[in-house]
């Protein structure tokens, strides 16, 4: 069964373009290796931090979003944590769907 998931990556500012590529390409490679299916690459840019961390103020952040088994996951989380480059990320389950009728707010009625 595959899940909707959600990986924010925080690479290094210093990072060149190809080198980020790169590790973009590795990433997704593995999730359409593995049986996943990206839906969603969406590159936020380089953003100052709240707070330090490893002694950098800034970060580049990617969130990929993409439908995987759980066992992909793990396979990916391991890639990432041995890739140069890559100092944060955080990955979430994201809940399914809800149907439209469930969705849509109630209608409000004014009384007279």
């Amino acid at each position: 069964m595959l899940n909707n998931y959600e990986t924010l990556l925080l690479l290094s500012p210093e990072l060149a373009e190809e080198n980020r590529k790169e590790i973009l390409t590795n990433l997704t490679g593995i999730i359409e290796r593995d049986g996943g299916k990206l839906t969603l690459v969406d590159d936020w840019g380089i953003k100052i931090l709240a707070y330090p961390v490893r002694k950098l103020t800034r970060g580049h952040y990617v969130r990929l979003e993409y439908l995987a088994p759980g066992a992909l996951v793990a396979e990916l989380e391991r890639n990432v944590r041995i890739t140069d480059g890559i100092f944060k990320f955080v990955t979430v389950r994201l809940a399914d769907a809800a149907p439209a009728a469930a969705a849509a707010p109630a209608p409000v009625t004014e009384e007279a």
